[in-house]
């Protein structure tokens, strides 16, 4: 109820501060190299605007929780310490921040947090601010496979939607990720076809020490191999609840990951479609306050109305039994709202509630490619980018 109550006074201090329409474009940026060099591009070329992402998450922390926005941060990383997971499993990606920070001359652990997204909302226990609807489509007949999702964040990160493409190493393809600046992944998808879109399942069980989301994604996307993929996202220790459909060169798998275990989720649809939004479907390692989302409950005992049950129902009945799904019908699917108050594509009303941050088509070919839109993909016409190879 705090939080509720919290969540309610940003939105009528972001009404009342933020009238006039976000003007958006998407920034792209390439980036060579790997660890703390390819972090300090980063902080370099987007300095300004890390800078300015970092005063726009304080200041909504600050609203929401009537505290500094540092002594939260110091707060966060006494209940938390990622690290040792970070350095075991993903060590370049912790020299990458600290490249990012020093690049961008801000404190290491201000531009960490921004890399720390789910667990953020973990800590605070936030269960309003992620509403992301995600599709996997496996290649079929001839028709090339797809991952898909509408990306949702708070409505701070408005106007810093980037595209950063890093450039092939002889350890890592060439990637292109959605982010926004400070930010190591949102999702992304690399050369070899190998791609990743994540959901957020608050109701799951979470680990103070894991591996967070995004060194995941990235760690995902630097492979170039199914076996190597498919077992690091099994056995890594992960630190938050977490959907993952990946993608592996045509092939679509769903997995919902949390603290104690990882659990694929397949609807069988005669199809092979996955679908997924934001409460567990098959792990039930949830946490004691959500038992009432166990997925092992009987049916009368689940909540039957709820943001992402709607969304979900409606992914669900286009994308099932589809027998010719393709990018344009999963672009449709993004742009659906048959609930107006629980919408697939979330408008940004400025209300503390988030909105459609970014939507992405990935085609997973011998040929993969994305298509973005900036914003919900309502009011943006998706943007085809290639790889280097490609071209």
């Amino acid at each position: 109820m705090r939080l509720l109550t919290k969540l309610l006074i940003v939105a009528i201090l972001l009404i009342s501060c933020s009238q006039e329409p976000i003007n958006r474009e998407l920034k792209m940026v390439s980036f060579e190299g790997s660890g703390y060099e390819l972090g300090y591009q980063h902080g370099t070329q987007l300095k300004e605007e890390i800078g300015e992402v970092i005063k726009a998450w304080k200041t909504n922390v600050e609203i929401l929780l009537d505290e500094d926005a540092n002594i939260i941060i110091d707060n966060f990383f006494d209940y938390a310490d990622f690290s040792e997971s970070i350095m075991k499993w993903t060590p370049d990606l912790y020299e990458e921040i600290k490249g990012i920070a020093e690049g961008s001359g801000q404190r290491f652990n201000d531009v960490f947090v921004l890399n720390l997204l789910d667990e953020f909302w973990v800590y605070l226990d936030n269960k309003f601010n992620h509403h992301c609807s995600g599709i996997g489509v496996p290649a079929n007949n001839g028709n090339p496979g797809y991952l898909s999702q509408n990306m949702d964040l708070e409505n701070y990160t408005d106007g810093f939607q980037v595209l950063m493409r890093l450039n092939r190493t002889a350890n890592r393809p060439e990637q292109l990720i959605l982010t926004h600046p400070g930010l190591i992944a949102l999702n992304g998808l690399n050369e070899k076809g190998i791609g990743v879109c994540v959901n957020t399942i608050m109701q799951l069980r979470a680990s103070a020490s894991g591996l967070p989301v995004a060194f995941v994604i990235r760690r995902i996307i630097n492979s170039s191999e199914r076996e190597d993929v498919l077992n690091f996202v099994q056995n890594v220790n992960h630190a938050s609840g977490q959907n993952y459909i990946i993608g592996i060169k045509g092939d679509v798998f769903d997995f919902e990951a949390s603290a104690n275990k990882v659990v694929r989720f397949n609807p069988m649809n005669a199809n092979g479609t996955v679908y997924h939004t934001n409460h567990p479907l098959v792990n039930d390692d949830v946490k004691p306050s959500y038992e009432k989302y166990n997925p092992n409950l009987p049916e009368e005992s689940k909540p039957s109305k709820f943001n992402s049950l709607y969304r979900f129902e409606a992914v669900e009945k286009r994308i099932a039994t589809s027998t010719e799904l393709n990018e344009s019908i999963l672009m449709e699917t993004l742009k659906s709202k048959d609930n107006k108050n629980n919408p697939v594509c979330v408008t940004n009303l400025n209300n503390g509630y988030g909105f459609t941050f970014a939507s992405i088509v990935m085609e997973i070919s011998e040929q993969p490619y994305i298509t973005l839109t900036v914003g919900p993909p309502d009011e943006s016409e998706y943007k085809r980018f290639d790889f280097s190879s490609n071209n």
